[in-house]
């Protein structure tokens, strides 16, 4: 059984659960940690389970997690008492980055201990990780002032994106390219990684780097489920 960690109102989650026919594929909110069910043992998987479509289930039967919740938010706790939400939250976050640690199954992409999908830089520090690992960069100017607003990053208008998956990346690019985003996900500790450059070419700029991948595209699921099988 594949999990899917995502915010309720995560629709490209739930588009893939409930359109994917091929596999065993289920999406877990924080709204089901407030429920009955879960048991959390460290280092005693066989004594923990969780609980997945409203049934208790050992959590080794979990084959995979695919993370796409840098945390617990107060917002989508509904059916918490609004002054104790924040609490909750908080709460939330820090049981699961303990649950997510404990789990033998592979895991997309395993938490820090500041974010649940993992390394989740900035974007002066990807910045900084891509030219670390010989990608070209352009140069990134921050305007601050304490009387207007801070002026937002232009972010071109055309610019193409690579997926890394584990030891593949997906993309329409320069080989050169794909290459150099799987550094940047080696230099980063992470398996999955979405790289966002100004063109395909080989002498194309690095812009950003984040932790979302398109989960609409058949390609990608497809290598998200091959990545699980594998490991």
């Amino acid at each position: 059984m594949l999990i899917v960690l995502a915010s309720c109102y995560d629709e490209a989650a739930r588009f893939w659960v409930e359109n994917w026919t091929d596999g065993d594929v289920t999406l877990l909110t924080p709204d089901d940690l407030s429920k009955v069910g879960w048991r959390h043992y460290l280092g005693s998987l066989q004594d923990s389970t969780a609980l997945i479509n409203d049934q208790v289930i050992s959590v080794e039967q979990i084959t995979g997690v695919l993370t796409r919740l840098p945390c617990v938010f107060e917002q989508e706790l509904l059916s918490i008492v609004d002054t104790d939400r924040p609490y909750v939250a908080a709460e939330m976050t820090a049981f699961l980055g303990s649950w997510l640690a404990d789990l033998s199954c592979p895991i997309l992409n395993k938490p820090t201990p500041i974010c649940l999908m993992g390394t989740n830089w900035r974007p002066q520090q990807w910045i900084y990780a891509a030219s670390q690992v010989g990608m070209s960069v352009e140069t990134h100017h921050q305007y601050i002032s304490l009387k207007t607003e801070p002026k937002q990053a232009q972010i071109p208008s055309e610019r193409v994106s690579v997926t890394v998956i584990g030891d593949r990346y997906i993309g329409e690019v320069d080989p050169i390219l794909g290459t150099q985003a799987k550094k940047l996900a080696q230099f980063a500790g992470i398996e999955l990684l979405v790289v966002h450059y100004n063109h395909p070419e080989a002498d194309a700029h690095f812009i950003s780097a984040d932790l979302w991948p398109d989960l609409k595209s058949s390609e990608i699921t497809t290598a998200i489920l091959e990545y699980f099988s594998e490991m």
